[in-house]
């Protein structure tokens, strides 16, 4: 398989285990439960996340956003970037105070309804310069991938006639026209 060299690596500000602690806090307060252990939880809670933030990773490729998160369970996942819709930003009251910001990857077919979202990533440092990389990379391979000829059928040995060879040219040229106007309905990121 193919290695992309790596455009950009994003870099996680350490502000996000403060952030994670605090959030973490507001549920226990919130639970019968959470109150009784969170003693204990603040103890333990700061090397857990310090772990945790030592494996996250997010890396811009030429084709590609590879996430990585995990210290018990690791995930990896492979975003091409032509198969992203939005890298929608947001910011909640608490991650405003600490001047944190995230970011969801949306893909066409990404969750439903409830989410919306493939994968979320909070704390970059520099969030939006990141996010304009990886739209800027992400406009530059669909512009190649719009530059591309189609294919031409060729005459295969098999018993195809004439009528059957028009019907696939035919069918060639519905779909580039097809192609065509759906490009030129998308409207380009800001």
């Amino acid at each position: 398989m193919r290695q992309d060299a790596i455009l950009r690596r994003a870099q996680f500000d350490d502000k996000v285990i403060n952030y994670w602690m605090v959030s973490t806090v507001i549920i226990c307060v919130f639970s019968i439960v959470g109150v009784v252990v969170l003693p204990i939880l603040l103890i333990v809670l700061r090397p857990i996340l310090r772990r945790y933030l030592d494996r996250i990773s997010c890396e811009l490729t030429e084709r590609s956003l590879i996430l990585r998160k995990g210290w018990l369970n690791r995930v990896e996942k492979t975003i091409p970037l032509d198969k992203i819709t939005d890298l929608a930003m947001f910011q909640g009251p608490i991650m405003r105070a600490m001047n944190l910001q995230g970011f969801r990857v949306e893909t066409a077919g990404s969750g439903g309804a409830a989410t919306g979202y493939l994968v979320s990533m909070v704390g970059i440092i520099d969030t939006m310069e990141f996010r304009d990389a990886v739209l800027s990379q992400k406009d530059a391979v669909e512009s190649v991938g719009r530059t591309a000829p189609l294919p031409t059928p060729t005459p295969s040995a098999s018993n195809e006639t004439g009528s059957d060879q028009a019907y696939l040219r035919e069918i060639r040229d519905i779909l580039a026209r097809i192609e065509t106007c759906l490009l030129s309905d998308r409207k380009p990121h800001d």
